[in-house]
């Protein structure tokens, strides 16, 4: 088992420290970076008296991004299968 790593996030102009494994720093350095990256986003473009607004704004946009992904899978596989099992009678009927 590999060693944990100590690392500190930077979200919010706050500093979270983690404790973590080595292969999930980059991923978790690059989703703090998108999430100061909109938080600044949103606080250009609309009058936010707290940050705490924005925060719940920048989840809401993450978790929307997370769960349309799910969703869209899901239709590809169902699109997927519909294909899988026209051509599984196309081929029954030429067997036959």
């Amino acid at each position: 088992m590999s060693e944990k790593l100590k690392i500190k996030i930077s979200i919010a102009d706050r500093v979270y420290p983690l404790t973590i494994e080595p292969r999930q720093e980059e991923g978790l350095r690059k989703a703090a970076k998108s999430i100061d990256k909109l938080l600044k986003q949103f606080e250009q473009n609309y009058a936010v008296r707290d940050k705490q607004d924005v925060l719940a704004m920048c989840a809401l946009q993450f978790a929307a991004k997370v769960e349309q992904e799910s969703l869209d899978a899901h239709e590809d596989n169902n699109l997927v299968v519909e294909k899988l099992e026209t051509m599984y009678k196309l081929l029954d009927n030429y067997i036959e």
